[in-house]
């Protein structure tokens, strides 16, 4: 007897139908610097389970009892320093980008920007995939550094949203790119245009901050993070924890504009609340600087890649006149990449290796 014969198996490639959703997103803005728009957008900035992990009820009665009433007239006079004949720089450029990465990739892809918080939002630009039958998207948050209170939103809203759709697409989430060659290229290209008209006394790399209470539940080990030395390299135990992730950029940097040890700091700003943040301090670090004698420091913001409050108006305006209250005479802020062609060649390299 013979032994059966199986018939051969034929392999199928699957093949890709149609366009490539390229969602690009941002934390966002306030429609208008006006007092309710402002207030708006602080509710649903502030409400994010993300940003203020508390439960939710305390998390709504402080927020919409205490912080927003009383914040947003006071955010809607920063916000009109901030504001110019073009609207919001973030909203601004973000479009900018969004049109000019359209540009460089081309047809078989489809690129959206949207907003974390107010619009344009984040659902709409994925329902606009949706109708078009797009099911392979990418996600690419406009945060350098992965931290849960930006990127992991990002992530969460965007699954929250699909969940419920009956055709789910595939998709892929540029976690971070803090390490992209182009990206850190992007930053050492502003600095030494500075560099090369001046010779400050002291560099200082300063980041969005976060309660330290996020960072510690970050480290899955419990034992990992000790905000001591543990952030002195970034390896596979610590490399999702956002301090860790923003003192590497600062050695990247360092080691590209070629600045010595002791000429530099890292530090973190914006804090919020009575709770401990990230440390030092940017405003701890200012006055200590002064009051060493330094007279002229150069500001960098890596953690953003748009002009906006925390950068144009925090860093540029609001430490500049801390410094020179407490000694200093010349600060200068160092320009986010906006929408200069290396951030748009950043882009395009993490779309197309994503």
């Amino acid at each position: 007897m013979e032994a059966s014969v199986l018939p051969a198996l034929t392999v199928v490639t699957p093949t890709r139908f149609g366009k490539t959703g390229v969602l690009i997103v941002n934390l966002g803005t306030p429609d208008s610097p006006s007092v309710p728009d402002v207030r708006k957008y602080l509710r649903e900035f502030l409400m994010d389970g993300r940003v203020i992990d508390i439960p939710f009820i305390p998390r709504f009665l402080l927020i919409n009892g205490i912080i927003v009433p009383f914040r947003a007239p006071k955010s809607a006079k920063v916000y009109k320093q901030l504001w110019n004949e073009n609207g919001s720089p973030l909203k601004y450029y973000g479009h900018i980008v969004e049109k000019e990465l359209q540009k460089s990739l081309g047809d078989d892809y489809v690129v959206k920007l949207a907003m974390r918080y107010q619009s344009p939002s984040i659902e709409a630009g994925l329902r606009e995939f949706q109708q078009m039958g797009l099911t392979n998207i990418i996600v690419i948050p406009f945060f350098p550094q992965y931290a849960s209170a930006s990127t992991g939103s990002v992530y969460e809203k965007v699954m929250d949203i699909v969940k419920d759709w009956q055709v789910i697409p595939e998709i892929r989430f540029i976690n971070r790119f803090l390490e992209h060659p182009k990206f850190i290229e992007g930053f050492v290209q502003l600095g030494r245009k500075y560099l090369a008209s001046y010779d400050y006394e002291h560099i200082l790399f300063s980041y969005h901050g976060l309660p330290e209470s996020q960072i510690r539940k970050g480290d899955v080990t419990h034992n990992v993070c000790k905000f001591g030395d543990c952030c002195g390299s970034l390896h596979a135990m610590n490399q999702h924890c956002y301090r860790a992730q923003c003192f590497e950029t600062t050695r990247r940097l360092v080691k590209e504009l070629g600045i010595p040890e002791g000429k530099y700091t890292t530090s973190f700003q914006s804090r919020l609340g009575s709770d401990p943040w990230i440390k030092p301090y940017t405003d701890d670090v200012i006055k200590e600087l002064a009051g060493k004698g330094v007279k002229s420091v150069l500001a960098f913001s890596p953690a953003f890649v748009a002009d906006c409050l925390e950068t144009t108006i925090e860093v540029g305006v609001e430490y500049k006149e801390m410094f020179e209250e407490h000694g200093g005479q010349h600060w200068q802020l160092v320009e986010s990449l906006n929408d200069s062609p290396i951030w748009i060649e950043t882009l395009v390299d993490l779309v197309k290796t994503a």
